[in-house]
This record gives structure tokens, C-alpha cells and sequence, in this order.
């Protein structure tokens, strides 16, 4: 098993940058407290008013007590934890609690923190049993062609859809396919979850109620790389020899230049939405993002190394599954009549030959077959997620 990160050695020495972020935290928290307790459309109430009060003093006291002692992550994590556990579910809350767990999601479990995520497949934003006979009652027209879709960092299983659009049911109901959503906590490190994902696969196989057709995986981002982490520790495992396509949607297969320079983190957080305060957590960023500065995907990249200390590409090179057919589609921000510089320059977070598996040293480039790669010109990361253009291309690929 993977060796645990001790985040709280991290920790030290920028107290002050705790104390900052703990109270943007907080900031985003209250705000988001109010707009469920009392939403801006609905007339106020005097029980409304009292309960937003009593919010709005438990707040202060947050920030006073943050100020006062000076940081502390554990402490102020326990404040805000039954704060952001007990407001109901919503898309947004959601969101938050991925974000959180995207940025110091290592830490969250080091501490057993019940904000934490995790990994488990979910159907409607709702825990699947993995049984047969539960797995019969949630998918009543279960079949044996099982696709499971993987998120990106700080993201989660409910965030496929994004303009009304998710590329998950569309392709469950037009080529008749099972649609599994894995959610994970994005800030444990990306082979922690490998071997998570491995295990959840297996388990998954052995209790489909029905004969196994074939597995197919989309995997959006950081998704792709636990989705070949899981591959490389499956690799005598039942699942495995059924899993016979895996699509890539922007995965930094050899990580991401913003993160050499700590900025990903930042694009990132501000690209979505209820989750723009998070970025000025970047700096105490999780095991899982500096695993994206080359894009890590089992523990020999990173064990005894200090994931802070700039050093040069020092992972292990791990080929694309020999008996399962790959695809990789990448984005850019530029125009295909563009130049070459433009062209390349990726889709704001992930760089073109990276979103490929492209690289000068021939023993790394991952070799994906010309036919089965493109490029998605005018769109930025997200934009994968719900252009028809490439929902299109990967239907055409699992036909």
C-alpha cells in the first residue's frame, strides 16, 4: 500500500498562508449557507432572519478564532465541518466538498475527517451498493456492457454534466450501455487512488448481476491517470480482461507546465463555479495535484521524494494497456488554421502533446495510433465535457 503523506509537516512554516485561506474557506462557506438557509428569490422570514443571525455569529467566531490562534487546519476543519455536513446536498455543495477535497484531500483522510471523499461509483449523486441484487435494483435495465466514467481533479461525479449535457447517458442510452460514475477524492495521490479504483473494479466485475459484455472507461483529466494506475495494478486481475476501450478527454499524460509552477490549482478553481476562494489554498496543494507536474501514476514516482522540491521527470515508464484499445482527444484554446505555437498551446490547463501522450524521449511517448487521437480546436479543458463534437468522436469510437 501506498506510504501516507504527512501533510502536517507541510504544513509548517506558512502559517500565515493557512490563516488566509482558512478564512476565504470560511468566507465561501457562509455565503453559501446563506443562499440555502435564505435564497435570494423567496421573502424573508423572522425564523429565516434568527437562523441567519445565529450563522452569521458562529462565523465571526471563526474568523476571530482563526486570527487568534493562528491557523491550526485541524481545528478550523472540526468548525466547519458540521457546517458544510449538514447543509443539504445540493450540486453546489457538492461541488465545494470536491474542491476541498481536490486541494487538501490527502489531508482530510490522514485525519479521518468526515469531509473526506470516499470512492465509491454513484448513480444520481447517490451510493451504489455493489451486490448483485442491489446493483439489479438501481440499473432495472442492467446490461453487460458496463461504462464507468471518471472525473478530473477537484471535480466530481455529478459535474459530467455540464450544460445540460453528459456524455455518460448519452452514450448509455444511444449505444445501450450500463453507466457506472466513480467519485473519488482527487487529493490523495493518483496511484492511492490506482489501486483504489483497481479494488472497487474488481469487486464491480464479480458482483454484475449479469454475463460481462466488455468494460469501457471515459476519464476526464487526472481522471485518465488513475484510470491507468488502475490498469497498471490490475493487471492479473478479471477486470482487466474485459476492459477493451479507454477514452482520454484532456488527461495530462505528462502533467501540466502550470503546476511546475503551482498555478493549476489556480486556473483551475477559478474556472468553476462556487469554488473561485479555494485557489488561495494552491499553495498547500494535495498529493494528488503535485502528482500532476509530470503526471505520477504509481508510488515509485513519488515515494521518498519531497513533492515540493523542484526536481526534473523522474517517473517510471508505464506503456498504455497492450490489449485494450486507447483513445486521447486533447484540447486548444487556439484555431486548427492557426500556427503551430497557437496550436499547441493546449486548452489552458493541459498542453496538447501532453493531452496526446507526446514526448521527445521516445521511452516515455505513449505511442497512441494516429486514428485514434484528436484535437478539439476553440475549446478550453471543460469544454470537453459537453462539446457535441467530441461526444460525437467518442461515439464513434465505441461503435
Amino acid at each position: 500500500m501506498s506510504k501516507k503523506t504527512n501533510i502536517k509537516s507541510d504544513l509548517q512554516g506558512i502559517n500565515s498562508l493557512v490563516v488566509n485561506a482558512t478564512l476565504e474557506v470560511t468566507n465561501l462557506v457562509e455565503d453559501m449557507h446563506n443562499k440555502i438557509v435564505h435564497p435570494s428569490f423567496l421573502p424573508s422570514t423572522p425564523i429565516q432572519k434568527l437562523v441567519t443571525n445565529i450563522a452569521g455569529f458562529t462565523y465571526k467566531n471563526i474568523r476571530w478564532s482563526t486570527k487568534f490562534i493562528g491557523g491550526g487546519l485541524d481545528k478550523i476543519l472540526g468548525k466547519l465541518d458540521p457546517v458544510i455536513g449538514n447543509l443539504k446536498a445540493t450540486p453546489e455543495s457538492e461541488a465545494i466538498r470536491a474542491a476541498l477535497n481536490g486541494v487538501i484531500g490527502d489531508y482530510l483522510e490522514e485525519k479521518e475527517n468526515s469531509l473526506k471523499i470516499t470512492m465509491q461509483f454513484r448513480h444520481h449523486s447517490k451510493p451504489v451498493k455493489i451486490d448483485s441484487k442491489s446493483l439489479g435494483v438501481t440499473y432495472p435495465n442492467i446490461n453487460g456492457k458496463i461504462l464507468v466514467m471518471v472525473h478530473g481533479s477537484c471535480m466530481n461525479d455529478i459535474q459530467w454534466t455540464r450544460k445540460e449535457h453528459n456524455h455518460g447517458l448519452m452514450l448509455a442510452k444511444e449505444l445501450d450501455k450500463t453507466a457506472m460514475y466513480l467519485n473519488y477524492n482527487s487529493g490523495l495521490h493518483i496511484s492511492t487512488n490506482g489501486q483504489k479504483f483497481n479494488e472497487l473494479l474488481e469487486k464491480l466485475i464479480s458482483h454484475w448481476p449479469v454475463p460481462v459484455e466488455e468494460l469501457v472507461i471515459v476519464a476526464h483529466s487526472m481522471g485518465g491517470l488513475v484510470a491507468r494506475s488502475a490498469v497498471h495494478y490490475g493487471q492479473k486481475k478479471t477486470w482487466v480482461k474485459h476492459l477493451k476501450k479507454i477514452v482520454f478527454l484532456g488527461t495530462p499524460h505528462h502533467g501540466t507546465p502550470l503546476e511546475r509552477t503551482g498555478n493549476y490549482l489556480d486556473i483551475t478553481l477559478e474556472s468553476i463555479p462556487y469554488t473561485k476562494p479555494f485557489a488561495r489554498l494552491a499553495k498547500i496543494r494535495s498529493a494528488g495535484v503535485t502528482d500532476l507536474r509530470y503526471g505520477n501514476i504509481i508510488d515509485e514516482d513519488w515515494e521518498n521524494n519531497d513533492r515540493f522540491e523542484f526536481k526534473g521527470d523522474q517517473r517510471q515508464n508505464i506503456p498504455l494497456p497492450k490489449k485494450t484499445d486507447s483513445y486521447s482527444i486533447a484540447a486548444s484554446i487556439g484555431k486548427s488554421n492557426a500556427t503551430i505555437s497557437n496550436k499547441i498551446v493546449g486548452d489552458t490547463l493541459v498542453g496538447v502533446k501532453s493531452a496526446l501522450g507526446q514526448h521527445n524521449d521516445t521511452n516515455k511517448d505513449l505511442h497512441f495510433k494516429k486514428k485514434n487521437t484528436w484535437i478539439a480546436y476553440e475549446n478550453s479543458h471543460l469544454d470537453l465535457l459537453n462539446n457535441p463534437n467530441v461526444y460525437s468522436k467518442i461515439k464513434e469510437w465505441f461503435v
